[in-house]
């Protein structure tokens, strides 16, 4: 089946309709000015990067509608990392900058095998949770092209796919990804390059918050070129205990 460009308008998307609405529903979320997760992020990327177990019990929050996020807990209790397109810092609990850079972009991606520093996990957390926790709302955004593609079988069942190319304004793992949804509108795989590395980003255990579904767990695998992933080793393993919008 060949891939059917979606357009907005009259015509909507019904894939992404019926996702929305699986997951709270596009009117309350432009209602919803903020979020705050309790979140765990560890696997194999830390360990190689020699920052295992630092990011386990971390508070996020951030707007809904614009990129922007604050991680309190990152790499200690008392630092507290803050995100923003154009501008990263660590700072304490008090408010005291100890870090910053104010081109977080030019600094990244990191190429492999070059080390990475806390500067450039704040910036690569920052827009990865922010990223996880908007989507699939911010798939109705402006500025996003999307079509959808041939559904994709996997373990009996079938599970539908939307392409999403996304403009620069919009800071994330790549320029294009492929989001696949279950038969319930919930998002259970995002495919993507980050770094010249192929990854399947799997999710699932959702839950509703506030009237929200997220998922709570997600994890990041290898992806071989056709479409299979490799189980082993986890690159990042995700971790939602609560949530909460307003």
């Amino acid at each position: 089946m060949a891939a059917c460009v979606l357009r907005r308008g009259p015509a909507k998307m019904a894939l992404l309709d019926d996702v929305l609405a699986a997951c709270g529903g596009l009117d309350r979320w432009r209602r919803l000015k903020q979020f705050t997760i309790h979140v765990s992020m560890d696997g194999d990327f830390f360990s190689r990067i020699g920052r295992a177990g630092l990011f386990k019990d971390m508070v996020a929050e951030g707007p809904t509608q614009s990129q922007s996020l604050q991680l309190t807990g990152f790499t200690a209790p008392d630092k507290c990392a803050l995100y923003q397109p154009d501008r990263v810092a660590i700072q304490d609990l008090g408010g005291e900058v100890l870090q910053s850079c104010s081109d977080p972009r030019q600094a990244f991606p990191v190429r492999n095998g070059e080390p990475w520093d806390d500067i450039h996990l704040v910036y690569f957390c920052g827009f990865s949770i922010w990223n996880y926790l908007t989507t699939p709302f911010l798939l109705a955004q402006p500025g996003i092209e999307i079509e959808e593609l041939e559904p994709w079988n996997v373990n009996n069942q079938v599970w539908r796919r939307l392409r999403a190319s996304f403009p620069p304004s919009i800071v994330t793992h790549c320029r294009e990804q492929i989001f696949y949804f279950d038969a319930d509108g919930l998002q259970r795989r995002t495919d993507y390059h980050v770094m010249g590395t192929s990854i399947a980003h799997l999710s699932w255990a959702h839950q509703r918050f506030c009237g929200i579904l997220i998922p709570t767990l997600r994890r990041s695998l290898l992806r071989q070129p056709d479409g299979t992933v490799v189980a082993r080793p986890a690159l990042i393993d995700i971790e939602i205990f609560d949530a909460s919008f307003e």
